[in-house]
Protein backbone atom coordinates (compact mmCIF):
# COMPACT_ATOMS: atom_id res chain seq x y z
CA UNK A 1 0.00 0.00 0.00
CA UNK A 2 3.04 2.26 -0.24
CA UNK A 3 1.60 3.53 -3.50
CA UNK A 4 -1.15 5.28 -1.51
CA UNK A 5 1.18 6.96 0.99
CA UNK A 6 0.13 10.38 -0.33
CA UNK A 7 -3.33 9.67 1.05
CA UNK A 8 -2.08 9.28 4.60
CA UNK A 9 -2.68 12.22 6.90
CA UNK A 10 0.61 14.04 7.36
CA UNK A 11 0.14 14.60 11.08
CA UNK A 12 -1.15 11.20 12.20
CA UNK A 13 -0.15 8.82 9.38
CA UNK A 14 -3.75 7.59 9.20
CA UNK A 15 -5.08 6.43 5.82
CA UNK A 16 -8.86 6.94 6.19
CA UNK A 17 -9.85 5.67 2.74
CA UNK A 18 -8.12 2.29 2.66
CA UNK A 19 -10.61 -0.58 3.16
CA UNK A 20 -10.27 -2.60 6.34
CA UNK A 21 -8.98 -6.08 5.42
CA UNK A 22 -11.13 -9.06 6.38
CA UNK A 23 -9.56 -11.75 8.52
CA UNK A 24 -9.22 -15.06 6.63
CA UNK A 25 -11.93 -17.56 7.52
CA UNK A 26 -9.52 -20.50 7.49
CA UNK A 27 -11.12 -23.78 8.43
CA UNK A 28 -14.39 -21.95 9.18
CA UNK A 29 -14.89 -20.95 5.54
CA UNK A 30 -17.66 -23.56 4.93
CA UNK A 31 -19.55 -22.21 7.95
CA UNK A 32 -19.16 -18.64 6.68
CA UNK A 33 -20.43 -19.67 3.26
CA UNK A 34 -23.43 -21.36 4.91
CA UNK A 35 -24.27 -18.20 6.87
CA UNK A 36 -23.92 -16.07 3.76
CA UNK A 37 -26.17 -18.30 1.64
CA UNK A 38 -28.85 -18.40 4.36
CA UNK A 39 -28.78 -14.73 5.29
CA UNK A 40 -28.55 -12.87 2.00
CA UNK A 41 -31.97 -13.93 0.64
CA UNK A 42 -33.62 -13.09 3.98
CA UNK A 43 -31.85 -9.74 4.20
CA UNK A 44 -32.81 -8.80 0.66
CA UNK A 45 -36.42 -9.92 1.18
CA UNK A 46 -36.91 -7.89 4.38
CA UNK A 47 -35.09 -4.88 2.94
CA UNK A 48 -37.17 -4.82 -0.24
CA UNK A 49 -40.38 -5.41 1.71
CA UNK A 50 -39.62 -2.55 4.09
CA UNK A 51 -38.41 0.08 1.65
CA UNK A 52 -40.96 -0.73 -1.05
CA UNK A 53 -44.02 -1.31 1.11
CA UNK A 54 -43.91 -1.51 4.91
CA UNK A 55 -42.47 1.95 5.59
CA UNK A 56 -45.49 3.57 3.94
CA UNK A 57 -48.08 1.82 6.12
CA UNK A 58 -49.62 3.82 9.01
CA UNK A 59 -48.09 1.71 11.79
CA UNK A 60 -46.51 4.59 13.69
CA UNK A 61 -43.02 4.69 15.15
CA UNK A 62 -43.10 1.11 16.46
CA UNK A 63 -44.19 -0.16 13.07
CA UNK A 64 -41.27 1.62 11.42
CA UNK A 65 -38.68 0.45 13.93
CA UNK A 66 -39.72 -3.22 14.13
CA UNK A 67 -38.81 -4.19 10.56
CA UNK A 68 -35.54 -2.25 10.86
CA UNK A 69 -34.53 -4.33 13.88
CA UNK A 70 -35.26 -7.44 11.80
CA UNK A 71 -33.02 -6.12 9.01
CA UNK A 72 -30.24 -5.47 11.53
CA UNK A 73 -30.79 -8.77 13.31
CA UNK A 74 -30.56 -11.04 10.25
CA UNK A 75 -26.79 -10.48 9.74
CA UNK A 76 -26.22 -10.65 13.50
CA UNK A 77 -25.72 -6.95 14.29
CA UNK A 78 -25.85 -6.43 18.04
CA UNK A 79 -26.06 -3.16 19.92
CA UNK A 80 -23.81 -3.98 22.84
CA UNK A 81 -22.95 -0.60 24.28
CA UNK A 82 -24.53 2.85 24.34
CA UNK A 83 -22.96 5.56 26.45
CA UNK A 84 -23.29 9.30 26.94
CA UNK A 85 -20.06 11.19 27.30
CA UNK A 86 -19.43 11.90 30.97
CA UNK A 87 -22.23 9.63 32.26
CA UNK A 88 -21.35 6.56 34.30
CA UNK A 89 -22.52 3.17 33.08
CA UNK A 90 -25.75 2.08 34.68
CA UNK A 91 -27.06 5.62 35.17
CA UNK A 92 -28.20 6.29 31.61
CA UNK A 93 -31.87 6.34 32.63
CA UNK A 94 -31.15 9.21 35.01
CA UNK A 95 -29.68 11.28 32.19
CA UNK A 96 -32.19 10.56 29.42
CA UNK A 97 -32.63 14.32 28.94
CA UNK A 98 -29.15 14.36 27.40
CA UNK A 99 -30.23 12.05 24.59
CA UNK A 100 -31.25 13.57 21.23
CA UNK A 101 -34.82 14.86 21.23
CA UNK A 102 -37.19 16.02 18.48
CA UNK A 103 -36.01 19.33 17.09
CA UNK A 104 -32.35 18.49 17.68
CA UNK A 105 -29.62 17.34 15.28
CA UNK A 106 -27.38 14.28 15.35
CA UNK A 107 -23.98 14.93 13.77
CA UNK A 108 -22.89 11.33 13.22
CA UNK A 109 -19.69 9.64 12.13
CA UNK A 110 -19.91 8.29 8.59
CA UNK A 111 -18.45 4.86 7.99
CA UNK A 112 -21.06 2.41 6.74
CA UNK A 113 -24.62 2.04 5.39
CA UNK A 114 -25.39 0.52 8.79
CA UNK A 115 -25.03 4.02 10.28
CA UNK A 116 -28.31 5.28 8.84
CA UNK A 117 -30.20 2.03 9.49
CA UNK A 118 -29.08 1.81 13.10
CA UNK A 119 -29.93 5.43 13.88
CA UNK A 120 -33.34 4.92 12.25
CA UNK A 121 -34.00 1.90 14.49
CA UNK A 122 -33.06 3.90 17.61
CA UNK A 123 -34.28 7.46 17.02
CA UNK A 124 -36.67 7.32 14.01
CA UNK A 125 -35.08 10.46 12.50
CA UNK A 126 -35.14 12.24 9.17
CA UNK A 127 -31.97 12.67 7.10
CA UNK A 128 -30.13 15.23 5.02
CA UNK A 129 -26.94 15.11 2.97
CA UNK A 130 -24.04 17.49 3.58
CA UNK A 131 -21.54 18.78 1.04
CA UNK A 132 -18.08 20.19 1.77
CA UNK A 133 -18.57 23.55 0.03
CA UNK A 134 -22.10 24.66 0.86
CA UNK A 135 -24.04 25.50 4.00
CA UNK A 136 -27.24 24.08 2.56
CA UNK A 137 -28.32 20.45 2.86
CA UNK A 138 -30.24 18.01 0.69
CA UNK A 139 -33.19 16.20 2.33
CA UNK A 140 -32.95 12.42 2.02
CA UNK A 141 -35.12 9.40 2.69
CA UNK A 142 -33.73 6.56 4.80
CA UNK A 143 -33.21 4.51 1.63
CA UNK A 144 -31.24 7.34 0.00
CA UNK A 145 -29.19 7.90 3.16
CA UNK A 146 -28.33 4.19 3.28
CA UNK A 147 -27.29 3.95 -0.37
CA UNK A 148 -25.30 7.20 -0.12
CA UNK A 149 -22.69 5.30 1.92
CA UNK A 150 -21.81 3.50 -1.34
CA UNK A 151 -21.79 6.66 -3.50
CA UNK A 152 -18.73 7.91 -5.35
CA UNK A 153 -16.97 10.92 -3.81
CA UNK A 154 -17.51 12.83 -7.07
CA UNK A 155 -21.27 12.89 -6.33
CA UNK A 156 -20.59 13.87 -2.70
CA UNK A 157 -18.27 16.73 -3.63
CA UNK A 158 -21.10 18.96 -4.85
CA UNK A 159 -24.87 18.57 -5.32
CA UNK A 160 -26.26 17.69 -8.71
CA UNK A 161 -28.15 20.28 -10.74
CA UNK A 162 -31.44 18.53 -9.90
CA UNK A 163 -30.81 18.36 -6.14
CA UNK A 164 -33.18 20.25 -3.83
CA UNK A 165 -31.18 22.20 -1.26
CA UNK A 166 -32.52 23.93 1.85
CA UNK A 167 -31.06 25.82 4.77
CA UNK A 168 -30.49 23.54 7.72
CA UNK A 169 -32.30 25.86 10.13
CA UNK A 170 -35.32 25.90 7.80
CA UNK A 171 -35.37 22.11 7.51
CA UNK A 172 -35.26 21.72 11.30
CA UNK A 173 -38.07 24.27 11.72
CA UNK A 174 -40.20 22.41 9.19
CA UNK A 175 -39.85 19.15 11.16
CA UNK A 176 -40.12 20.08 14.86
CA UNK A 177 -41.32 16.61 15.87
CA UNK A 178 -38.38 14.71 14.37
CA UNK A 179 -34.67 14.37 15.05
CA UNK A 180 -32.48 15.26 12.07
CA UNK A 181 -29.41 13.14 11.24
CA UNK A 182 -26.47 14.60 9.33
CA UNK A 183 -23.19 12.99 8.34
CA UNK A 184 -21.05 16.16 8.32
CA UNK A 185 -17.93 14.41 6.99
CA UNK A 186 -19.88 14.26 3.67
CA UNK A 187 -18.29 10.95 2.62
CA UNK A 188 -17.48 7.64 4.28
CA UNK A 189 -14.13 6.66 5.76
CA UNK A 190 -12.86 3.42 7.28
CA UNK A 191 -13.57 4.72 10.78
CA UNK A 192 -9.92 5.33 11.70
CA UNK A 193 -10.11 9.10 11.49
CA UNK A 194 -12.53 12.03 11.46
CA UNK A 195 -12.63 13.90 8.14
CA UNK A 196 -13.07 17.71 7.87
CA UNK A 197 -16.66 18.72 8.56
CA UNK A 198 -19.12 20.38 6.21
CA UNK A 199 -20.02 24.03 6.88
CA UNK A 200 -23.71 23.02 6.77
CA UNK A 201 -23.78 22.89 10.59
CA UNK A 202 -23.01 26.62 10.64
CA UNK A 203 -26.50 27.44 9.35
CA UNK A 204 -28.18 26.19 12.54
CA UNK A 205 -29.61 28.64 15.04
CA UNK A 206 -28.18 29.09 18.52
CA UNK A 207 -31.24 27.33 19.97
CA UNK A 208 -30.76 24.02 18.12
CA UNK A 209 -28.96 21.30 20.05
CA UNK A 210 -26.40 19.31 18.06
CA UNK A 211 -25.36 15.91 19.41
CA UNK A 212 -22.07 14.46 18.09
CA UNK A 213 -22.58 10.68 17.80
CA UNK A 214 -19.89 8.14 16.97
CA UNK A 215 -20.53 4.52 15.96
CA UNK A 216 -17.80 1.90 16.04
CA UNK A 217 -18.09 -1.58 14.54
CA UNK A 218 -16.39 -4.83 15.51
CA UNK A 219 -15.18 -6.26 13.19
CA UNK A 220 -14.52 -3.03 11.32
CA UNK A 221 -14.60 -4.47 7.81
CA UNK A 222 -18.25 -3.51 7.28
CA UNK A 223 -17.15 0.08 6.74
CA UNK A 224 -17.44 1.21 3.11
CA UNK A 225 -14.74 3.75 2.19
CA UNK A 226 -14.64 2.27 -1.34
CA UNK A 227 -17.73 3.25 -3.40
CA UNK A 228 -20.01 0.67 -5.03
CA UNK A 229 -18.50 -2.14 -2.92
CA UNK A 230 -21.84 -3.94 -2.60
CA UNK A 231 -20.53 -7.49 -2.99
CA UNK A 232 -17.66 -7.10 -0.54
CA UNK A 233 -19.96 -5.41 1.98
CA UNK A 234 -22.59 -8.16 1.74
CA UNK A 235 -19.98 -10.88 2.20
CA UNK A 236 -18.38 -9.19 5.21
CA UNK A 237 -21.80 -8.46 6.70
CA UNK A 238 -23.54 -11.78 6.19
CA UNK A 239 -20.73 -14.35 6.44
CA UNK A 240 -19.71 -13.64 10.06
CA UNK A 241 -21.70 -14.86 13.06
CA UNK A 242 -22.04 -11.45 14.75
CA UNK A 243 -21.19 -7.75 14.48
CA UNK A 244 -21.07 -5.41 17.45
CA UNK A 245 -21.90 -1.69 17.56
CA UNK A 246 -20.63 0.69 20.19
CA UNK A 247 -22.36 4.04 20.14
CA UNK A 248 -21.11 7.14 21.97
CA UNK A 249 -23.08 10.36 22.35
CA UNK A 250 -21.35 13.60 23.34
CA UNK A 251 -22.86 16.47 25.26
CA UNK A 252 -24.98 18.66 22.99
CA UNK A 253 -23.44 21.82 21.58
CA UNK A 254 -25.17 24.90 20.20
CA UNK A 255 -24.11 27.26 17.46
CA UNK A 256 -23.33 30.42 19.41
CA UNK A 257 -21.14 31.40 16.45
CA UNK A 258 -24.29 32.17 14.47
CA UNK A 259 -25.03 35.26 16.56
CA UNK A 260 -21.40 36.37 16.38
CA UNK A 261 -21.35 35.87 12.63
CA UNK A 262 -24.48 37.97 12.15
CA UNK A 263 -23.01 40.79 14.26
CA UNK A 264 -19.67 40.62 12.45
CA UNK A 265 -21.39 40.61 9.07
CA UNK A 266 -23.53 43.62 10.00
CA UNK A 267 -20.46 45.52 11.19
CA UNK A 268 -18.58 44.66 8.00
CA UNK A 269 -21.45 45.83 5.80
CA UNK A 270 -21.77 49.04 7.81
CA UNK A 271 -18.04 49.67 7.46
CA UNK A 272 -18.18 49.02 3.71
CA UNK A 273 -21.16 51.34 3.39
CA UNK A 274 -19.28 54.14 5.15
CA UNK A 275 -16.20 53.71 2.96
CA UNK A 276 -18.32 53.61 -0.21
CA UNK A 277 -20.37 56.71 0.51
CA UNK A 278 -19.59 58.10 -2.93
CA UNK A 279 -20.91 55.01 -4.70
CA UNK A 280 -24.50 54.68 -5.77
CA UNK A 281 -24.83 51.01 -4.76
CA UNK A 282 -23.09 48.54 -2.47
CA UNK A 283 -22.09 45.30 -4.18
CA UNK A 284 -20.44 42.10 -2.95
CA UNK A 285 -21.84 42.37 0.57
CA UNK A 286 -22.66 38.67 0.87
CA UNK A 287 -20.02 36.33 2.34
CA UNK A 288 -18.75 33.46 0.25
CA UNK A 289 -19.82 30.08 1.60
CA UNK A 290 -16.17 29.09 1.88
CA UNK A 291 -15.38 31.99 4.24
CA UNK A 292 -15.68 31.26 7.95
CA UNK A 293 -15.20 33.43 10.97
CA UNK A 294 -12.96 32.42 13.83
CA UNK A 295 -16.04 31.60 15.95
CA UNK A 296 -17.48 29.40 13.20
CA UNK A 297 -14.23 27.48 12.80
CA UNK A 298 -14.08 26.97 16.56
CA UNK A 299 -17.66 25.63 16.52
CA UNK A 300 -16.89 23.06 13.81
CA UNK A 301 -13.65 22.15 15.60
CA UNK A 302 -15.62 21.48 18.78
CA UNK A 303 -17.88 18.98 17.01
CA UNK A 304 -14.97 17.32 15.20
CA UNK A 305 -12.99 17.01 18.43
CA UNK A 306 -16.00 15.44 20.13
CA UNK A 307 -16.34 12.83 17.34
CA UNK A 308 -12.62 12.05 17.54
CA UNK A 309 -12.72 11.72 21.32
CA UNK A 310 -15.79 9.49 21.28
CA UNK A 311 -14.28 7.20 18.66
CA UNK A 312 -10.78 7.30 20.19
CA UNK A 313 -9.41 8.32 16.81
CA UNK A 314 -7.67 11.39 15.42
CA UNK A 315 -8.84 14.14 13.11
CA UNK A 316 -7.35 14.06 9.62
CA UNK A 317 -6.92 16.73 6.99
CA UNK A 318 -8.07 14.59 4.04
CA UNK A 319 -11.51 15.38 2.66
CA UNK A 320 -13.90 14.49 -0.15
CA UNK A 321 -11.63 15.83 -2.92
CA UNK A 322 -8.73 13.73 -1.58
CA UNK A 323 -10.97 10.67 -1.53
CA UNK A 324 -11.94 11.31 -5.14
CA UNK A 325 -8.25 11.32 -6.10
CA UNK A 326 -7.65 8.19 -4.00
CA UNK A 327 -10.50 6.27 -5.65
CA UNK A 328 -9.20 7.21 -9.08
CA UNK A 329 -5.78 5.79 -8.21
CA UNK A 330 -7.33 2.75 -6.47
CA UNK A 331 -9.40 1.94 -9.57
CA UNK A 332 -6.39 2.26 -11.85
CA UNK A 333 -4.42 -0.10 -9.59
CA UNK A 334 -7.15 -2.75 -9.72
CA UNK A 335 -7.49 -2.52 -13.48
Amino acid sequence: MEKFSQFRDKGSGIAPFLPIPTEPAGIYLPFHIFLYVCRVPLLLFFSIAYFAFLQFLPFGVIGRKGPLWCILGIPGIWWIDLAIDGVKKGSLAQHSARLPKPGSIIAASYNSPIDALYLAAIFDPIYAACYPNTRQVQPLTLFQATLRAFASPASQQKPSASATLVDLSTYVAQNPSRILVLFPESTTSNGRGVLPLSPALLSTTSKTKIHPVHMRYTPADITTPIPHSYGTFLWNLCSKPTHCIRIRIAEAVQNTASNAAVSAKASAIESLADSASEAETLVGSEDSEGVQTREERAFLDKIAEALARLGRVKRVGLGVKDKEDFIRMWSNKRH
